[in-house]
C-alpha cells in the first residue's frame, strides 16, 4: 500500500489559489480604473491581470522560497 504525501498536490492548489487572489485584485482595480467597461476592455483586462498575479506569484516565491 502507498502513502501519499500531499505537499506536492497541496503545493500546487496553494499556488492556483494565490495566483487566483492576485487576479481577482487586480481584474477589480482594471475595472476600477478604466471608464467605460466594454467586452474588448474586460478580455485585454483579464489576460493583464493574469499576466499581472503570474508575475506577482512568481516574485514571491522568489524571495520566500530560497
Amino acid at each position: 500500500m502507498r502513502c501519499f504525501d500531499g505537499g506536492m498536490a497541496w503545493g500546487r492548489v496553494s499556488g492556483v489559489v494565490e495566483v487566483a487572489v492576485w487576479w481577482a485584485a487586480l481584474f477589480a482595480l482594471w475595472l476600477f480604473l478604466i471608464s467605460t467597461v466594454d467586452a474588448l476592455e474586460i478580455l485585454v483586462g483579464g489576460l493583464v491581470s493574469l499576466a499581472g498575479a503570474a508575475a506577482a506569484a512568481a516574485a514571491r516565491r522568489a524571495v520566500t522560497d530560497r
